[in-house]
């Protein structure tokens, strides 16, 4: 993963929710079906999206990882990356910005 996949995982998981997220990130988010590019950016934006939709929880991990195994273009759009290539970029969780930008 990315340092800065690592870096956005260590702000929404920690502990030992983070050594499981991460596992999940690695073997569930990173062969989807439809998704073409496999290009390292592209793959970096889908785990932000299900980073930043699973509230921060193991379950909430697994459901969004899910919606992207199922299309990974629903996840880009229910974390407000579907619209913007470079949305994610500036998503940072737990900072005023990224609340704000949730609305």
């Amino acid at each position: 993963m990315s340092s800065a996949t690592e870096q956005r995982l260590g702000r929404v998981f920690g502990g030992a929710g983070r050594a499981e997220a991460r596992h999940l990130l690695i073997e569930d988010c990173a062969e989807l079906p439809g998704w073409h590019s496999r290009s390292p950016e592209g793959l970096e934006r889908i785990r932000f999206a299900v980073l930043k939709i699973s509230g921060g929880t193991i379950a909430g991990l697994v459901d969004a990882i899910y919606l992207a195994q199922t299309d990974w273009r629903d996840a880009l759009v229910a974390a407000g990356f579907g619209h913007d290539v470079s949305a994610h970029d500036s998503w940072w969780p737990g900072t005023r910005e990224s609340r704000d930008a949730e609305g």
